[in-house]
């Protein structure tokens, strides 16, 4: 009975260890790291750099870690239909991952995901995810799903991270309609 106890307990702290990011998030308050990035838009290459993005306003920033995977397809979708609403704030939005970075151009024009609606960025090596502290536990060189508002100053003002797709929409538009009051 003792022994089952046990392995009870090993088994829940090892899937608490992989539904977590190897790293806590940053904070509220502090100044978002500036990146470059190869992206794409409805298929379309380009490089998004953050610097221009907070130019024209508040800026969501949500890691995910593999383009065509259940959750972050759905987190896309959940994205784009959203976008307009978003847009509405004068905010943008930026999908980025270290994961499947080959399957972006895909996954940025198929309408089933991000529609052509907004950019997702390659983050090759997890180098940005790793300045954001949004790693993988469970494959660190993949993203975790960390969502970051930022405002136009540069400065985040509101973190999420949940490996469940469900709640990131809901928890960067309330963010980024919050700096209007």
């Amino acid at each position: 009975m003792k022994r089952l106890a046990v392995l009870i307990a090993v088994a829940a702290l090892g899937a608490a260890a992989l539904a977590t990011s190897a790293s806590a998030e940053l904070k509220p308050g502090a100044k978002a790291p500036d990146f470059s990035a190869p992206a794409y838009l409805a298929g379309q290459p380009f490089t998004y750099k953050l610097s221009d993005a907070l130019r024209k306003g508040p800026v969501v920033v949500y890691f995910f870690p593999a383009a065509h995977t259940t959750g972050c397809n759905l987190e896309a979708h959940l994205f784009s239909d959203a976008i307009d609403q978003f847009k509405a704030q004068k905010a943008s939005v930026i999908g980025v991952t270290a994961g499947k970075v080959s399957e972006l151009s895909d996954f940025s024009k198929e309408t089933e995901h991000c529609g052509g609606k907004f950019p997702v960025a390659a983050d090759d090596g997890a180098k940005i995810a790793k300045q954001y502290d949004a790693i993988l536990a469970q494959k660190p060189d993949w993203s975790s799903r960390t969502s970051y508002v930022i405002a136009q100053n540069g400065e985040i003002v509101h973190v999420y991270s949940n490996l469940s797709p469900n709640d990131h929409v809901t928890e960067t538009l309330n963010a980024v309609k919050a700096l209007k009051k």
